[in-house]
């Protein structure tokens, strides 16, 4: 879609305020396409997040006419933010709807098994959500529209050292994501000089998180670099607060999952850094098509890569005329090769499916939201 004509469509989608069109009633002549999403548990504010961004993709691709002359049609399955029923939900996408593409999860450790399970099968996995190394090793129906945390770990390290801290503590969950943030960011950090003072992975679903702050805290860093997920990371900021950590910076690493269920006064001042929100002039047309539908803004940066991975997609299906998994598969390198035109900035894939130069964005929260910095 040439872009003067996607700013007409969103425009009229934001205007007009319309829904996706329900799944029966486009059964007959619809392109399916599915997406796995933890709508429940720690993690379900970004979800619906991300559902939201995918979404308006959905609503916007079908406003300008639909893909190869049938609308597109979203399955939307909650994965509870558990690997299993992720995994429960990839098989009925896979075998009993027979989608194509699956865009998510979003956890590394629920998206990584639940891939293996779709590249197995042929479909098309879209990662828009996780940023583990692992990733790289899915296989060719694998496409990542996010950057992943080698890439993420220097950008923070740059950003942290360049802060003048030379002595950090970490805090961050026991699973694929957390494991490969420890590790990545210890090694970029001491390759310049700094130290990582101490390190918590600490198991999720916990009531209290005092006795590990209280471990980092024994180490006397210059700063505390911590990532978590909404409702973890809501207890971990309230507990550091109470136990009067904040007279040290603290450092969130993917700012936007770190503080969307915490209350504002918790947070008020702290910095980090984030995947690459939307911007630019596609940017700020998505945003307020957003505003429009949804009566509220971003939740996080993550709807942004949601919602090109539904353009994306549209976009794959039309550049190869034609709907199965290998078509979609063939579609994404070729669009991927020349470079897709995404909110969150132009998508290219390297000879792995995954995204070339990642953008990334340093963050204040300050008055309530998240502000550059």
């Amino acid at each position: 879609m040439k872009k003067r004509n996607w700013l007409a469509a969103c425009a009229a989608v934001a205007l007009q305020g319309a829904l996706c069109t329900p799944w029966p009633a486009l059964a007959q002549a619809s392109i399916r396409i599915g997406a796995v999403l933890p709508l429940t548990g720690p993690s379900a504010t970004i979800g619906e997040d991300i559902r939201r961004g995918i979404m308006l993709g959905v609503d916007e691709v079908n406003a300008n006419g639909g893909v190869l002359g049938k609308k597109l049609a979203l399955i939307v399955e909650d994965s509870a933010n558990n690997p299993t029923t992720a995994l429960t939900a990839a098989r009925k996408l896979a075998t009993v709807d027979k989608v194509p593409a699956v865009i998510g999860e979003y956890s590394s450790s629920i998206t990584l098994p639940m891939a293996q399970y779709l590249v197995k099968e042929g479909v098309a996995h879209v990662n828009i959500g996780s940023s583990s190394t692992k990733v790289r090793a899915l296989g060719g129906a694998a496409y990542s529209l996010i950057g992943l945390e080698d890439a993420g770990n220097r950008h923070a390290v740059r950003d942290t050292y360049g802060m003048g801290w030379r002595k950090i503590a970490v805090i961050v969950p026991n699973n694929a994501f957390g494991q490969g943030v420890a590790e990545g960011f210890r090694h970029e950090f001491e390759k310049l000089g700094g130290k990582v003072l101490a390190q918590v992975l600490y198991a999720g679903g916990q009531s209290s998180y005092r006795r590990e702050l209280q471990q980092l805290a024994r180490s006397k860093p210059d700063a505390y670099l911590y990532s978590a997920y909404g409702q973890e990371s809501a207890v971990i900021n309230r507990e550091s607060k109470e136990l009067g950590l904040r007279q040290v910076p603290w450092y969130a690493y993917i700012m936007s999952m770190c503080v969307s269920d915490t209350p504002a006064e918790n947070v008020e001042g702290q910095i980090g850094m984030d995947v690459g929100a939307a911007k630019g002039e596609l940017g700020k047309a998505y945003e307020t098509a957003f505003r429009a539908r949804h009566k509220e803004g971003f939740k996080s940066a993550f709807n942004g890569y949601g919602y090109d991975a539904v353009r994306m997609l549209a976009a794959a299906l039309t550049q190869a005329k034609g709907s199965s998994s290998a078509d979609v598969q063939r579609g994404l390198k070729e669009v991927g090769a020349g470079g897709f035109a995404g909110v969150t900035g132009t998508i290219a894939f390297d000879a792995e499916g995954q995204r070339i130069d990642p953008p990334y964005d340093n963050l204040r929260y300050q008055g309530g939201r998240l502000v550059p910095r």
